[in-house]
């Protein structure tokens, strides 16, 4: 397939994106593995409180974690799928910009940089994983992140992701676990790295 195919496979895979719930759920298990904490604001417990940063999620699609998020200085989602417009009016209700751009152009977007960079459940759709993580090192201090490994090719899923690869791309050791919670199922690699302005901090 080509990378326009798979993009459609995967906007046609969220549809209207009206019941996001099974997606919403795994995100919840990525994100503890990403390192992020959640705190309850006497209305909701899924909350994340960024303590001023400025955060970009790389492929966060039609619902990003940033929409769970508070008190950030910046939020920017980018995913190169078109998503239905009550999608963008949403992330602008939530004072977070949302670009049409694939990871591999992210630089191009001349974004700035940010204090975090997160992706998760991404680069298994894209063609050059080891280019959108280049970008992303280039965009941040810090990079969170959760990708599933060793799930083979498949139709909207064109990369097989290893731990030795992404070790060697984020210039680091994830952790790897096999998973079985929240609807997420399979083996999974995550870690937090030192993004190219780490110490900018």
């Amino acid at each position: 397939m080509s990378w326009n195919e798979d993009q459609e496979w995967e906007r046609e895979w969220h549809g209207n994106c009206i019941n996001s719930i099974n997606e919403e759920l795994k995100q919840l298990v990525y994100a503890k593995r990403m390192g992020l904490k959640m705190t309850h604001n006497n209305k909701t417990p899924y909350i994340f409180d960024l303590g001023g940063k400025s955060v970009l999620d790389v492929g966060g699609g039609a619902y990003s974690l940033l929409l769970k998020c508070v008190n950030f200085k910046r939020a920017t989602v980018v995913d190169p799928c078109s998503y239905p417009s009550w999608i963008y009016q949403r992330y602008d209700a939530g004072s977070i910009e949302s670009v049409v751009s694939s990871g591999e152009d992210l630089l191009k977007r001349e974004l700035g940089i940010y204090d975090e960079v997160w992706f998760y459940n991404v680069l298994q759709h894209t063609k050059k994983p080891e280019k959108i993580i280049k970008n992303i090192l280039a965009s941040g201090k810090i990079v969170r992140m959760f990708e599933w490994i060793e799930t083979g090719v498949a139709k909207g899923h064109p990369i097989n992701l290893t731990k030795n690869n992404l070790d060697l791309w984020l210039k680091g050791v994830g952790k790897v676990e096999q998973l079985n919670e929240g609807g997420c199922v399979g083996l999974c690699y995550y870690g937090i790295f030192k993004g190219n302005h780490y110490d900018e901090i």
